[in-house]
């Protein structure tokens, strides 16, 4: 009989699991648990992985309950595209519940670009000695420009914030740069990348474009001392 969810259902069952598809694998008789997720997906747990599971179904995936001739309840977990399959030859259950979690409001990170953007502006000595603010969110044509600052020269200075800094941020800069150099009370504008972590690709390509790159301690930024203990 094919089984249909649409809520969290824990299972804490003594069972045993094969997997049939592109590849074989199989976990002998064990008290596992069986998590069945509202998108359609199934996954085996034992409880010395963390978060990770043995096993598992990605959705779409149906699940038809039968018995086999030893009389234990056989659970058979089929993907709706590939028709790879876990089987679930179950012993004995000792847990059963199901629980409606409703939408979830996603999660709300510490430290993303608008945070990192704030402390920085208050913060603007960060990117060198003498650097003044013009100010956040500076208006342009194609979209506002995260800082405009100053340096001790007094030549203007346009920062791109990223939390995780990739070649699409140093892109984005560029047209800024580009645009906000046609501006005679602005230009010369330099570009700073600042991230707190810059992949290599990302630098490489903001170096040959004259781009200066800051990497950010967010930590640093809240005044938080490190864990980590210093000489100095």
């Amino acid at each position: 009989m094919p089984v249909a969810w649409r809520s969290v259902r824990l299972v804490i069952a003594r069972c045993s699991v094969d997997y049939v598809g592109r590849l074989t694998a199989h976990l002998p008789m064990a008290p596992r648990l069986i998590l069945m997720k509202a998108d359609g997906s199934v996954s085996i747990h034992a409880d010395d992985r963390a978060f990770k599971p043995l096993n598992w179904m990605n959705p779409p995936c149906t699940v038809r309950e039968s018995t086999n001739g030893d009389g234990l309840a056989v659970w058979t977990v089929t993907h709706g595209k590939s028709g790879e399959k876990l089987v679930l030859t179950i012993e004995e259950i000792q847990h059963d519940s199901s629980h409606e979690l409703g939408v979830d409001p996603g999660l709300q990170k510490d430290g993303v670009e608008a945070h990192l953007q704030e402390l920085l502006a208050e913060h603007i000595t960060t990117l060198g000695e003498g650097y003044t603010l013009i100010r956040r969110e500076y208006p342009t044509a194609i979209g506002p420009v995260d800082i405009l600052c100053r340096d001790a020269e007094g030549a203007t200075v346009a920062v791109e914030l990223k939390r995780r800094g990739d070649i699409d941020g140093v892109e984005q800069l560029t047209r800024y740069l580009e645009l906000l150099n046609r501006d005679p009370a602005l230009k010369p504008v330099h570009g700073i990348f600042a991230a707190q972590e810059i992949k290599p690709q990302a630098r490489v390509l903001a170096t040959d474009r004259g781009i200066d790159c800051v990497t950010l301690d967010y930590d640093e930024l809240r005044g938080i001392e490190p864990d980590t203990p210093r000489l100095f």
